[in-house]
């Protein structure tokens, strides 16, 4: 049997019988993966053929001059493409809710301003909604953020195309805005000793040592509060 960097070769090249084999020989590790993704309100078959997305992806893109085995390279491109997959869909959840919460909140608002002859405060909305203050103001910045992505924009040969459109085109981008999101997350889930230890080391640069001076503390406890952060952080997204 060929070597499985000439078959990617093969595959990679245009072959698309190679392929296929090369898919069918995989899917055992897309379903190993896929095991560690259970129980969050997923159907299985559907978080496979999600990593099997993202296996076919790994396939295109690995690159033959790697000195590591396709299987390496493959594994966090199928769980990357999961978890994209709970990230994107779990954020189109919320935006249901919140697209539900921005029409009562605006068809309260134009009757209250038909009703008071002028703009409503953010209490009156709530009142006549239902909702709390900062549910009210969730959903005013949700639908405005809605209507601000269906806006025409213009490209460089004068041709039309919605916001949306353009952004859908930035995946790079736009998957550069996740990971910022997320690691925005989990550091304001941090003490503020282990936020600061964080920032000083991976965003300021510092080694453990100067960190340990501006913190009070030995070089080992930094050494043993980073790496019990570090931990916690990746536990939190695997």
């Amino acid at each position: 049997m060929e070597e499985v960097s000439v078959r990617i070769a093969k595959a990679q090249a245009g072959d698309r019988v190679t392929r296929e084999v090369l898919i069918e020989e995989n899917l055992g590790l897309v379903h190993h993966i896929v095991r560690r993704f259970l129980g969050r309100g997923y159907d299985a078959e559907d978080l496979f053929q999600i990593g099997t997305i993202g296996l076919m992806k790994a396939i295109d893109k690995f690159d033959l001059n790697f000195d590591v085995k396709f299987s390496t390279y493959a594994v966090p491109m199928i769980s990357g493409e999961i978890k994209r997959f709970l990230r994107d869909d779990g954020m189109v959840k919320v935006g249901r809710a919140l697209k539900e919460n921005g029409f009562k909140v605006k068809a309260a608002s134009e009757r209250l301003m038909q009703q008071l002859g002028r703009e409503p405060s953010l209490e009156e909305v709530a009142v006549q909604t239902g909702l709390s203050v900062e549910d009210v103001v969730m959903a005013m910045e949700a639908s405005a953020e809605v209507e601000s992505i269906y806006k025409s924009v213009y490209q460089a040969d004068g041709s039309e195309i919605f916001l949306i459109d353009k952004l859908a085109t930035e995946d790079k981008e736009k998957e550069s805005l996740m990971n910022e999101m997320l690691v925005k997350q989990l550091l304001e889930e941090l003490g503020e000793q282990e936020r600061e230890l964080i920032m000083l080391r991976f965003f300021g640069e510092h080694t453990q040592m100067e960190v340990a001076k501006k913190l009070g503390i030995s070089q080992v406890q930094v050494s043993r509060l980073e790496k019990k952060i570090l931990i916690g952080m990746r536990q939190k997204v695997t």
